[in-house]
């Protein structure tokens, strides 16, 4: 049966608290990080982080998010087997890839320690298994234990990285510590939520096939769509890291880090309730319109205050916070505050393009961000002003996104 506003708070409210709890520790932890660690470190560890982050959409060819709209037991525990064969297969080819590429003497991996290279696949790996055991949470409504396993890996990787760095074991405790947490959480996940366990084989079976000709839209469209958005998130701290170097991209990514906070925290915690809501809404009536209305409307009532404030003082907020050496970084927060205010809303309400059908729609869109990512990045300009274009036109392209998610909520075929 649908759910009722109130029924829809209380669950927003049980993911949102896991999420206050997930986020927490690692805000927490973020102003010791920072003067433990350089801003040089931190952006090394941050493109490495990067790629995991990439690199695990891919390994999950994003099947987990099917399993939100085919429930049958049968057909998850499929999911489970066909995610961790492609999971295990990225991951081995990650490790090849980045070894390869230390021994080329490309500078992307040479400013990365072995440690880091030799371990990128696995995080890989048990990141894309998370979100898969996270979806699979979200098709069973059990909000309340996935929001517990987010705690503990989020609580493990902010300790272990606090930890190793007061040991001395230098920009490398970051990295180690990631690991860490993401086991933690992995345990956690299976001791609560119990998924189905899977193990790859040598290939697909013959149900893992027909589950992938099945649900083909989601590696067709959604794959390369996802692809393209995580890069886009990316692509700036890799160009600026290589135009303007290490410094310039440690800040941008701090900056990246605080203004995304909000969107890890309360947005995506509004989308494990809106992918439940919507799917049921499409089923039952064809159109999702009255929950797209309310979430849009409750995420704008809880973007514009955090939103407005970043945008008028995060120089004097980020110095205070993090040190007198991150107050540029938070220029560049107070620059990009409109589009993360308009990210925080969009994010949660694209997934209606799933519940749609319209993952083309989605992919075009996301190919045209790509595009002018590129191109801003690559024109010849001061680091302000490449920041400037980049947070303009991705604000403009927002505006035409949500029109078209609302449009696909409303289920209309001019969509198409």
């Amino acid at each position: 049966m649908p759910l009722s506003i109130p029924t829809y708070w209380r669950h927003v409210i049980t993911v949102l608290g896991g999420a206050v709890g997930a986020q927490a520790l690692p805000l927490l932890a973020a102003p010791l990080i920072t003067r433990l660690c350089t801003p040089a470190e931190v952006g090394t560890f941050s493109v490495w982080l990067g790629v995991v982050a990439v690199a695990a959409i891919g390994a999950t060819l994003r099947l987990e998010t099917a399993m939100i709209l085919d429930r049958d037991s049968a057909a998850q525990r499929t999911c489970f087997a066909v995610v961790a064969y492609s999971a295990s297969v990225a991951a081995l080819l990650l490790t090849a890839c980045a070894l390869l590429a230390r021994l080329l003497g490309l500078p992307i991996a040479q400013q990365q320690p072995w440690p880091a290279l030799l371990t990128i696949g696995m995080a890989a790996w048990m990141t894309a298994y998370m979100q898969t055991i996270l979806a699979y949470a979200t098709s069973r409504s059990a909000f309340g234990a996935a929001a517990r396993a987010r705690i503990c890996s989020a609580a493990g990787i902010a300790l272990a990285q606090v930890g190793l760095l007061l040991l001395g074991v230098g920009g490398v405790a970051l990295a180690a510590g990631q690991l860490i947490g993401l086991a933690g959480g992995l345990l956690a996940a299976f001791l609560l939520l119990a998924p189905p366990l899977a193990w790859p084989g040598w290939r697909p079976a013959e149900d893992q096939r027909r589950y992938l000709r099945r649900h083909d839209r989601f590696w067709r469209y959604t794959l390369p769509s996802n692809l393209l958005n995580v890069m886009v998130s990316q692509l700036p701290l890799l160009l600026i890291g290589a135009r303007h170097g290490a410094l310039a991209a440690g800040l941008f990514a701090l900056t990246q880090r605080v203004l995304g906070a909000p969107i890890a925290l309360v947005a995506a915690s509004v989308l494990e309730v809106f992918k439940r809501q919507s799917v049921h809404d499409f089923q039952a009536h064809g159109n999702c319109r009255d929950a797209y209305r309310y979430t849009f409307k409750a995420l704008l009532l809880l973007g514009i205050g955090p939103s407005l404030a970043l945008w008028l003082f995060s120089p004097q907020l980020f110095a205070f916070a993090f040190g007198e050496n991150w107050r540029p970084a938070g220029e560049l927060a107070r620059i990009l505050a409109p589009l993360y205010f308009l990210n925080f809303i969009a994010s949660p309400l694209s997934y209606v393009f799933f519940v749609a059908g319209k993952q083309k729609v989605d992919l075009l869109w996301q190919i045209a961000l790509f595009s002018m990512t590129i191109s801003v990045f690559l024109a010849p300009a001061t680091l302000e002003q490449s920041v400037r274009w980049y947070a303009t036109g991705y604000s403009l392209l927002y505006l035409v996104y949500l029109c078209m998610s609302y449009r696909c909520a409303e289920n209309r075929g001019a969509t198409a």
